[in-house]
C-alpha cells in the first residue's frame, strides 16, 4: 500500500513538473486559437484534464510538450466547431460590460488577430502553430497526424483569405474616410 502511494506521489510530482512550465504558453495559444480569455482558460483546464487522465499512456517524457499542445489543440478545435453554432447578439454601448480581456487587448493591435475571425477552425490552428509557436510545417503535420500537402494547404488558403479580408477592410475604412471628409 505504501509503495503505491509512493508510486502515485512520484507520477503526481513529475506530472506538475512537465506541464507547469508549459501553462502560460498553453493559454497565450489557447487565446490565439480562440480569441477569447475564458474560453482559453477552460481550454487549458481541459487539456490538463485530459492529458492527466491519459498520462499513464505517455511512453516518452520528453515528449510531453508536444503530446500537451496535441491535447490542447484539438480542445481549441472543439471549441471552434461548437461557436460555430452559437449565435451572437451585440449589446448597445448602454449594456456593454466592460471587462479587462487581455486576450482582446492583444488582438486589437495586430491587424492579423483582427482578421482571424475570416479562418476557420482547421486555418486558424495551423496559423496558430505555425507563426505563433513557431512551428516548421512538418511538425505541425506531425503534432496534427495529417500529411504536409494538407498543412500547406490550410496555410495557404488562411494566408489567401487573411489577405483579401485585409484588403477588404483597408478599401471600406478607405471609403468610410472619404465619405467623413
Amino acid at each position: 500500500m505504501e509503495a503505491a502511494l509512493a508510486l502515485a506521489e512520484t507520477r503526481s510530482v513529475t506530472f506538475v513538473e512537465l506541464a507547469e512550465p508549459l501553462l502560460d504558453d498553453a493559454y497565450r495559444l489557447a487565446g490565439y486559437i480562440l480569441s477569447d480569455a475564458h474560453e482559453a482558460e477552460d481550454a487549458v483546464q481541459d487539456a490538463l484534464t485530459r492529458s492527466w487522465k491519459a498520462w499513464p499512456t505517455l511512453r516518452d517524457q520528453a515528449k510531453f510538450e508536444p503530446w500537451f499542445d496535441r491535447i490542447l489543440v484539438n480542445i481549441c478545435r472543439d471549441k471552434l466547431r461548437k461557436k460555430r453554432g452559437v449565435r451572437v447578439e451585440e449589446l448597445d454601448d448602454d449594456l456593454a460590460v466592460f471587462i479587462d480581456d487581455p486576450f482582446r487587448a492583444a488582438l486589437a493591435k495586430a491587424e492579423v488577430d483582427q482578421l482571424m475571425h475570416v479562418l476557420n477552425p482547421d486555418q486558424r490552428i495551423v496559423v496558430g502553430l505555425r507563426f505563433w509557436r513557431d512551428l516548421s510545417l512538418q511538425q505541425i503535420a506531425d503534432m496534427l497526424s495529417v500529411p504536409l500537402g494538407t498543412v500547406q494547404s490550410r496555410l495557404h488558403y488562411a494566408l489567401r483569405a487573411l489577405r483579401d479580408e485585409s484588403e477588404r477592410t483597408t478599401r471600406a475604412n478607405g471609403l468610410a474616410a472619404q465619405v467623413k471628409r
